[in-house]
Order: structure tokens, then C-alpha cells, then sequence
């Protein structure tokens, strides 16, 4: 049985990094890519524990072992990670039904990731219904990006609610999906 928590002991953040290193853009073959999906960031621990501080993360767990996380972070987490700075100056310039989002709260969700075994099961679901049990109340709107490559990730977050933003290029020349689930 899958449980939906979020991550208290040293030992939930050093599994969340193991399934992260295992399923890293430059880790895995691009027919797995395709197929499978994958991650971008490389996280530390002290980093997935600081954000679990601001705002904590979604973990989905089989009796101790981690399954499947989706990381929360705040707009205070801008500068931390350098990758996604040109992220937070587009959505700056973006507006939402009408609202500027440089003026709005809004929660980031910083990487989604489920272990090979457990894929196409609801994980995805409940990982993102964890999050939003968590902090719906304090943010009305999620927003995240995908690598426009990871149809996969893209396919299951559309399922799950969120929409279209934004697409724009990173200065590494990666093409990004800006998408976005409003809560209310």
C-alpha cells in the first residue's frame, strides 16, 4: 500500500536523492527518455530539506522505502538554484486570468519523480494531491515546468489539471513548457 507523507527523517531525503540520481537527464538512455521521462535538477540533501521547511514536499512511500516524491518550493528559493532563475524571470513577466504573477503567491513544484516500478499506478495523482492537501489553502496556484522533450511528464500533469502558460527557450537552449493548476 502506497502512503502519502511528507518527509521527516534524514533517511526519506537521502532515498529522494537516490531516486533522483537514478532518473537524471544524463543517467538514464534516450530511449528510457522517450518512454519513461525524466529529471533535470541535481539536488542536495540540505537543499530538499530547506525548501521541506518553507513549504514540504509530497512523498509517497511503500512501508519505509521512498516510491515517488514532488518537491514544493517557494519563490525564496529563487537564486538557490541557478538552473531556474530564467524560469522565475518568466513567470514574472507572465499574467494568470487576468493577474500579474510577479504579484501573486504561488507555490513552485521543483521536480516530480516515481520509481520505475510504480509508474502508471497513481502515484503521479497522488503525489500532486498531496501538495495540494497541504498548501492549497496558502496558494492558490501551483506552477511548474517541464522539458518540452519529457512528453511523458507533460501528458501526466495535463491529466492531473495543469494548463499552459508559457514555452520559451533557456539560455542552454533547452525548450521549457511553463505550465500551471489553479487551486481555487
Amino acid at each position: 500500500m502506497v502512503n502519502y507523507v511528507t518527509p521527516k527523517a534524514s533517511v526519506d531525503f537521502e532515498q529522494m536523492l537516490f531516486l533522483q540520481k537514478a532518473n537524471l537527464s544524463e543517467a538514464i538512455s534516450e530511449k528510457e527518455k522517450q518512454d519513461q521521462g525524466f529529471v533535470t535538477v541535481r539536488h542536495t540533501k540540505q537543499l530538499l530539506e530547506d525548501m521541506n521547511e518553507q513549504a514540504a514536499h509530497s512523498i509517497a512511500k511503500v512501508d519505509r522505502q521512498v516510491i515517488g516524491y514532488a518537491l514544493a518550493m517557494t519563490k525564496s528559493f529563487r537564486e538557490k538554484i541557478p538552473i531556474l532563475i530564467p524560469m522565475f524571470d518568466m513567470i514574472d513577466s507572465l499574467s494568470f486570468k487576468g493577474k500579474s504573477l510577479a504579484n501573486m503567491d504561488y507555490l513552485i513544484m521543483g521536480q516530480v519523480c516515481i520509481a520505475k516500478q510504480y509508474r502508471g499506478q497513481g502515484v503521479f495523482l497522488g503525489l500532486y494531491e498531496g501538495l495540494q492537501r497541504q498548501h492549497a489553502q496558502q496558494f492558490p496556484l501551483i506552477i511548474t515546468e517541464v522539458d518540452d522533450e519529457n512528453k511523458r511528464s507533460l501528458r501526466a500533469h495535463q491529466k492531473v489539471g495543469f494548463e499552459h502558460l508559457f514555452s520559451y527557450g533557456s539560455p542552454d537552449g533547452t525548450q521549457w513548457e511553463l505550465i500551471a493548476w489553479d487551486w481555487r
